[in-house]
């Protein structure tokens, strides 16, 4: 079933936004069972990628969530250059994008620790390596993150066999 979160992934993918799928919906790539109220992602903060970040969600209303007047994403390229994250409320959900992961880096470092994958309709995505992910979740160090830290790790000794 497609829910909006993926189509999300799917407009970034269209739009050759520069991204890394990682936490939770990353953890489903790999095979967990849990569930996630949003997408976060590792993305190239320059500004030609935060521009075309704009574009290509311009039609889903994207505010910023952790502004108290839930301001539009109105950028230009001197905001961009200020940015290290984006907390995002569009039509069809939340979308995190962070310049960098804790335990991990940025987009450039994080690159080389991820896997393409394909979702479909000749559109490819990365998705941060089973391994990076548990990495950042211990590192980040949440309540959540422990039953998914234990998921990921299953599932990475059960592909090891």
């Amino acid at each position: 079933m497609k829910t909006s979160l993926h189509e999300i992934i799917e407009k970034l993918a269209k739009g050759k936004i520069k991204f890394i799928l990682i936490g939770g919906f990353a953890g489903i790539a790999h095979g967990c069972t849990y569930t996630t109220q949003d997408i976060d992602i590792c993305c190239e903060f320059s500004v030609e990628n935060l521009l075309k970040l704009q574009k290509v969600l311009k039609n889903l209303h994207p505010v910023h969530r952790m502004t108290p007047k839930r301001l539009k994403l109105e950028l230009t390229a001197e905001r961009c250059a200020n940015l290290k994250n984006l907390y995002l409320d569009t039509d069809m959900g939340q979308l995190d994008c962070l310049g960098y992961v804790k335990g991990l880096g940025n987009y450039r470092d994080i690159k080389p620790l991820s896997e393409t994958r394909d979702i479909g309709n000749g559109l490819k995505i990365r998705v941060l390596s089973i391994d990076a992910l548990i990495k950042t979740k211990k590192t980040m160090n949440r309540p959540k993150d422990k039953e998914a830290i234990l998921d990921l790790e299953a599932i990475r000794k059960k592909q090891n066999k």
